[in-house]
């Protein structure tokens, strides 16, 4: 015979069934209990109540009396129930756990929660309370399952005890490090083995985004993994409603996606009122209802992993930030030695070449023009140093203004031309400057003597790191609307500055418009140089309201850097066949 919780067990277990051995045990029904009982520290039966003592054969008087030995009422293992008896009467903390029991060859199986009798100030403790509920029993090989029963007071007490316990145990857990993977992972644990759940996952959460992504998981062996999984909260209710109102929620809803025919206790963790995480527990459809208590007990644990998410994510922060920081003020040490020997090295031909002259080292008047016109060009590159200094000063103080104007694009051209062929020539460097067929002038919006400043570094750094091949300087139109400072263009103007160069690897790249940051210090002593060309120029040209873009396939695979400026009219295009 199986008896389930859907049978009709009150015909079967009559709630009116009273034994007691002493007058004084007539009170231990009114516990609300179905086992109630009391023992001395030898687990002798002082006291004995069970509501299915008739339909199991069970005679009180006799249990409690232990007239015969095969009356009683004993654990399977005696030993280790004595032992907890003695330890639950010398600590005077409350117990609750599982036993089997042994009545006339039959099996019972016991969940009990046993209770010191407090003693009298100044005595020891020697009897104990025992209040429990039959799980199952084995009568003749026929097995019978209890009906689940409300929990008693007491043992919802202990219930209440041992979670606060395991909040506690979670606490000191969270508050021993400041790794967040360890935190969630130690998080589930805890919570999974010591309520013994079938799943508990948690999921670190957002406000800007309506998905999470299961980071840590305990689940039972024979459940699948969820670890990974991004959950949709707006298709999920239990966490739609726990961030809403940040309270714990409870929900069983058929095929729930996440736990089918099941029920789930999901919270939310949160800091100072804002959530960022989630914490989902499936529930055994067979547990107990959750009580007040220990829903506030799972708020509880919530907020302390949520102060510690935001603790943790709080350091890690300021751990990228002085790290960032730290970065920062060894690139600039870098960046002002680089600078210092760009400025020193000028600056000592200067004074070298004046002092050959004053010293009236120059022969001739021939020799001595030439002195001087090393001197004027040494100081003319210092002057453009100086002045890459400045402009970054300016920047980054934000009194950088720019007057812009139309400019015309081959005027722009022919300039950069004039000053830079000849240092191309110089190093048997091809060079050429392409722009695009139109029956009208192209002009730009722009700064004339900031966009010609941004393509002189731009060419000149190409022809720099350029040692055979060449040098091409293109423009072509953009023709999509653009709108900058509240002002309409019909399109942009793409100037692109390609080389034959020593080019960059993919992943150095990004250092490149980084301020005080240079792709590799070596080439900068090599080359020459402080690295701010192309910090300024991207400045320049986003202060024009155009963008720039590095380009290089890597390590010796040559160099393209492109920049756009708006258009200020759409020029009349001229066909191929009539350029031909």
């Amino acid at each position: 015979m199986t008896i389930t919780a859907n049978s009709q067990l009150p015909n079967l277990f009559p709630q009116n069934l009273e034994y007691s051995t002493k007058k004084t045990d007539g009170s231990l029904p009114t516990l609300g209990a179905e086992l109630v009982y009391t023992q001395d520290g030898a687990g002798r039966y002082l006291t004995f109540y069970w509501q299915h003592s008739e339909l199991l054969g069970l005679n009180p008087k006799q249990i409690v009396n232990e007239c015969n030995e095969d009356e009683i009422f004993v654990p399977v293992d005696n030993k280790a129930y004595l032992e907890r008896l003695h330890r639950i009467l010398n600590s005077l903390v409350p117990e609750k756990f599982q036993c089997w029991f042994s009545y006339r060859q039959e099996l019972f199986e016991l969940e009990l929660a046993i209770c010191p009798i407090m003693p009298q100030l100044g005595t020891a403790a020697t009897t104990v309370l025992v209040m429990g509920r039959l799980v199952q029993a084995t009568l003749n090989t026929q097995e019978i399952k209890a009906t689940p029963q409300a929990p008693t007071q007491v043992e919802l007490a202990m219930r209440s005890q041992q979670h606060q316990k395991l909040v506690n145990k979670i606490t000191r857990n969270i508050r021993r490090t400041l790794d967040l993977d360890v935190i969630w992972q130690q998080t589930v644990d805890s919570l999974g083995k010591a309520l013994r759940l079938e799943r508990c996952i948690i999921c670190p959460y957002q406000p800007s985004s309506s998905r999470v992504r299961v980071i840590a998981e305990y689940h039972q062996p024979e459940r699948s993994s969820m670890l990974g999984l991004e959950i949709d909260v707006t298709s999920e209710p239990a966490f739609a409603q726990a961030l809403a109102t940040l309270e714990p929620i409870v929900m069983a809803v058929s095929g729930y996606s996440l736990c089918p025919q099941q029920k789930i206790l999901v919270v939310a963790t949160c800091y100072q009122d804002q959530a960022n995480g989630l914490i989902a527990i499936s529930l055994r459809d067979e547990c107990d209802s959750l009580t007040d208590a220990e829903l506030e007990l799972a708020k509880e644990v919530a907020d302390q992993l949520g102060t510690a998410i935001a603790h943790a994510t709080l350091y890690k922060e300021l751990e990228a930030a002085r790290q960032k920081a730290e970065e920062a003020s060894r690139l600039k040490s870098e960046f002002l030695a680089n600078v210092s020997h760009e400025i020193r090295t000028p600056l000592n031909g200067m004074i070298g070449f004046l002092k050959l002259i004053l010293e009236g080292m120059a022969d001739d008047p021939e020799e001595q023009n030439q002195f001087l016109a090393e001197a004027h060009h040494l100081s003319i590159h210092l002057l453009n140093i100086i002045n890459d200094i400045l402009d970054i000063a300016k920047i980054e103080a934000g009194k950088m203004e720019l007057v812009c104007s139309p400019v015309q694009l081959d005027e722009l051209f022919n300039d950069v031309e004039n000053f830079m062929r000849p240092q191309a020539e110089m190093k048997n460097l091809s060079f050429r400057m392409q722009i695009p067929p139109t029956s009208d002038e192209i002009i730009v919006q722009g700064n004339y003597q900031r966009l010609l400043q941004v393509m002189l570094n731009l060419v000149s750094n190409a022809i720099k790191f350029t040692q055979e091949g060449g040098i091409t300087i293109s423009a072509d139109l953009v023709l999509k609307k653009a709108k900058f400072q509240d002002q309409q263009f019909p399109g942009m103007v793409r100037v692109r500055v390609a080389d034959t160069g020593i080019g960059v690897s993919l992943d150095k790249q990004d250092k490149l418009f980084q301020l005080f940051s240079q792709v590799d210090g070596s080439r900068t002593r090599q080359y020459g140089g402080t690295g701010l060309g192309l910090v300024i120029s991207q400045k320049l040209i986003e202060a024009m309201g155009g963008e720039v873009h590095f380009y290089s396939l890597g390590e010796g695979l040559g160099s393209t850097v492109t920049f756009t400026v708006p258009l200020y009219q759409q020029p009349v295009l001229v066909s191929s066949s009539d350029s031909n």
